[in-house]
């Protein structure tokens, strides 16, 4: 059975985010915080020049059970709902994608285009007992969820019996 799961957005975020967040509570800190946002907010650079490649880009994924839900996370930075595709087999799910990103910045003395283009493909495992056939899959702030119920599986265990081998009678040639 195979099944394709539809993924939902979320709303933005609308908290901004800054280059050195926390302030140990001290004013000079804080000052020094704010000064270099704003100084590194005017070079013409992206804030995490050292990102790697979309091209050789995949992403980042966490699987673990809460409350009797299975919950696959997989970070998914600039991805609209419409880039990403979730199958679903009994025994696995399978995540693809493609990034296609296209910046333009111009300033006061420069301009700068950059493209990234790269495709994903992760297959996981799923553990026994997850009922795929209600899962579902939200894209909120560039992290994808999907979850799904899992039922427990009752352990099929029994104790062995340990046996020693019968001694090996010796017959006497003549």
């Amino acid at each position: 059975m195979r099944t394709t799961v539809p993924v939902k957005s979320a709303p933005a975020a609308t908290t901004p985010a800054t280059l050195f967040e926390g302030t140990f509570g001290f004013p000079l800190f804080e000052r020094l915080t704010r000064e270099l946002d704003e100084l590194f907010g005017r070079f013409p650079f992206e804030r995490t020049p050292f990102e790697p490649k979309a091209a050789s880009w995949t992403p980042e994924i966490e699987m673990f059970t809460k409350d009797n839900m299975l919950h696959v996370r997989a970070d998914l930075p600039g991805l609209k709902k419409e880039d990403v595709t979730v199958e679903l087999t009994d025994e696995s799910i399978t995540i693809r994608g493609e990034r296609k990103i296209e910046k333009e910045e111009k300033g006061e003395g420069f301009y700068r285009t950059e493209r990234s283009y790269g495709s994903f493909y992760r297959v996981l495992p799923l553990p026994e007992g997850v009922k795929t056939e209600t899962a579902k899959a939200e894209v909120r702030d560039g992290v994808l969820e999907i979850t799904m119920p899992m039922v427990k599986v009752e352990e099929k265990k029994r104790t062995l019996e340990i046996t020693e081998p019968a001694p090996e009678k010796v017959t006497k040639a003549a």
